[in-house]
């Protein structure tokens, strides 16, 4: 929901980072592996007791994250670079939970599991819509440049971001949080699919 927000207030300044990479012929894939590892880097200091030097690990992953696409827009955008952006971003928000079940099972493993169910629910069914999106040839409007059809809902990246701040914030609130959260992912899951009902209608 405030993906396309974000994306118009950090580009001017990630279109001015990425023109460095260039000029240093650093590639937008290189970029998605580094954002990734940082990532994990992130998750794995969550599971060790260390949520705030993982917050600051995450936030630096999904600057990563924003400065591949552009990159790439520089350079020429492949299929693989789509294909590794979108599979490790999957792997990187599953991380999250993960760790902070790992860093407390006897709190955080259930609530950490229903939020995994509903990332599993609108990872799906977004990747579902842009498989069939993709063979009727259809264009996302409000996201011309994604390298797949790109449905957005109600916990887009941006949401999904903010979640996992607070919980590196207040972790003793994580399970709280967790369970909000997959409630709303339930509503992207649920739009997602009305979506799909009329987009496929035969």
């Amino acid at each position: 929901m405030l993906d396309r927000a974000a994306i118009a207030l950090l580009r001017p300044a990630l279109d001015r980072a990425a023109g460095g990479l260039v000029r240093w012929g650093i590639g937008a894939d290189a970029v998605t592996l580094a954002g990734f590892a940082i990532g994990l880097g992130g998750a794995l200091a969550i599971a060790l007791g260390a949520p705030l030097a993982g917050l600051a690990l995450i936030l630096l992953s999904r600057l990563a994250d924003g400065l591949d696409g552009a990159v790439a827009r520089r350079t020429r955008p492949t299929d693989r670079g789509a294909f590794l952006d979108i599979a490790l971003d999957f792997v990187f928000y599953a991380s999250i939970p993960l760790a902070f079940a790992v860093a407390d099972p006897a709190a955080n493993a259930l609530a950490a599991a229903v939020l995994l169910a509903a990332f599993v629910g609108t990872g799906s069914s977004f990747l579902a819509f842009a498989v069939l999106a993709e063979r009727r040839g259809l264009k996302s409007e409000a996201y011309p440049k994604k390298g797949i059809y790109y449905l957005g809902g109600l916990t887009e990246a941006t949401e999904t971001l903010i979640c996992f701040a607070a919980m590196c914030l207040w972790p003793g609130a994580f399970a709280l949080l967790a369970y909000g959260f997959a409630a709303l992912c339930g509503v992207t899951l649920a739009t997602r699919i009305a979506a799909g009902w009329r987009a496929f209608p035969v």
